[in-house]
């Protein structure tokens, strides 16, 4: 993962990619083998689906949405299938935590969330894999989560004259407040439920009293 990395720049493979765009069907072709080999470079999803948004415009929004959700199953179902080896140490504990939060908040509401936070994508994916959440509640959960943070990429993407590294500047400040206010909106039931049990044996022991 590292030489690939290293070899294998942004910059240079942007630029062989902006010389396909005039040719949409190799663009689309190479553009989905980005999406598949993306986790390996350690990429951020929002420079493909920026690219996305270079070659296609705003048209291409599906297109992005589903590499999203293809490019992030890696992590997941590498870390799902960790965990049902692995019940102690360090990723016994984090699946444990992760298995904790997912009951309370539901498969897809919970990936969900974690996808409207500005958190790294790949963290995100491994820990629902460790956790044991299920594939369609994962999809959905992720196909939810990254639409504001796709559509925002597609955008950029498409104002661009010259697809470079420094032209994506990502997703602004503001979309991130945003973005984290919804994810915090989506947990604050199950939160409140907790909170609720929490209290209630303190109560019921002030009862007694």
């Amino acid at each position: 993962m590292a030489l690939a990395a290293l070899t294998l720049s942004p910059d240079r493979v942007l630029a062989r990619l902006a010389a396909l765009r005039s040719q949409p069907a190799v663009f689309a072709a190479v553009v989905a083998a980005l999406y598949l080999v993306r986790p390996l470079l350690a990429w951020p999803l929002s420079l493909c689906s920026a690219v996305v948004g270079y070659g296609y415009g705003l048209v291409g929004l599906p297109f992005a949405l589903a590499g999203v959700c293809v490019t992030c199953l890696p992590p997941y179902l590498l870390s799902r299938y960790a965990s049902s080896d692995t019940e102690s140490g360090v990723l016994g504990r984090l699946g444990g935590a992760g298995e904790r939060f997912f009951e309370r908040t539901g498969g897809a509401r919970g990936v969900a969330a974690a996808r409207l936070a500005p958190l790294p994508a790949d963290p995100v994916s491994a820990g629902a894999g460790f956790a044991g959440v299920g594939l369609r509640s994962y999809l959905l959960g992720t196909a939810l989560g990254e639409v504001p943070w796709t559509i925002a990429a597609v955008l950029a993407g498409q104002s661009l004259d010259r697809l470079t590294t420094a032209g994506l500047a990502g997703a602004s400040v503001e979309l991130a407040v945003a973005a984290g206010a919804v994810a915090l909106l989506v947990l604050a039931g199950p939160a409140y439920e907790l909170l609720r049990e929490r209290r209630r044996p303190h109560q019921n022991v002030s009862e007694q009293s």
